[in-house]
């Protein structure tokens, strides 16, 4: 099937609720202007120089995800156009986000990302440290940062129950959070296993598969 027939065929299976970022990450301009055809509006990169110059050559009404880890010295290269960066994971990163975005006379929002997966490689922060880092004054006296929510992402693994299990742990911090502090994102599932993620709550997946086919790893 075509890029536009996998977004409707995708689109009709999400509930209303739920905030489609169509993962571009290593896919050509072609592509993503086939999305932006069939009325996609929000993609997701993981890399900052590709996003960078993907939003130069698309149509501006585009909203732009970071959804890959951020390094500090690179948020000033994103900072004009970002919509939001998924994977927030310390104070020193917020920091930076907001010294950034204020050059650029921007709010920035921002997810939390939170630690939910068993394996030492996924990155995020200990789920205990959200609460305390949410009502810091630092935190509560950036003007040009927005936490709108929180991001996590499961184990690699085929058991639908651990990964199950991951999510809920996440919504409940979530429930738990959104309400003093406003946060209106829960930022969980990819191609993978996003109707899963959706059953346990979550409301924007990231999904690239099933979109545009298998990434090119040589791109």
């Amino acid at each position: 099937m075509s890029i536009s027939e996998n977004i409707q065929q995708l689109k009709a299976t999400l509930p209303e609720t739920v905030t489609l970022v169509a993962v571009s990450k290593t896919k050509p301009i072609e592509n993503l202007q086939e999305a932006y055809d069939a009325g996609q509006r929000i993609f997701g990169e993981n890399k900052i120089q590709e996003m960078e110059s993907k939003w130069e050559a698309l149509p501006k009404d585009i909203q732009w995800h970071m959804i890959g880890h951020v390094q500090t010295n690179k948020v000033k290269y994103m900072a004009p156009f970002v919509h939001l960066i998924h994977a927030v994971d310390s104070l020193k990163l917020l920091k930076e986000i907001n010294k950034q975005a204020k050059k650029n006379d921007r709010i920035i929002q921002c997810l939390l990302q939170v630690k939910i997966a068993e394996e030492d490689t996924k990155f995020g922060m200990e789920a205990a440290s959200v609460a305390p880092l949410l009502a810091s004054e630092e935190v509560k006296d950036f003007q040009n940062v927005q936490i709108v929510g929180l991001m996590g992402m499961s184990t690699f693994t085929e058991d639908t129950v651990q990964v199950a299990t991951e999510f809920q742990k996440l919504k409940k911090q979530y429930d738990a959070l959104k309400t003093p502090h406003n946060l209106t994102t829960l930022s969980m599932g990819m191609s993978g296993d996003y109707q899963l993620a959706i059953e346990n709550g979550s409301n924007m997946v990231r999904v690239g598969s099933k979109i545009f086919g298998e990434r090119n790893y040589n791109g």
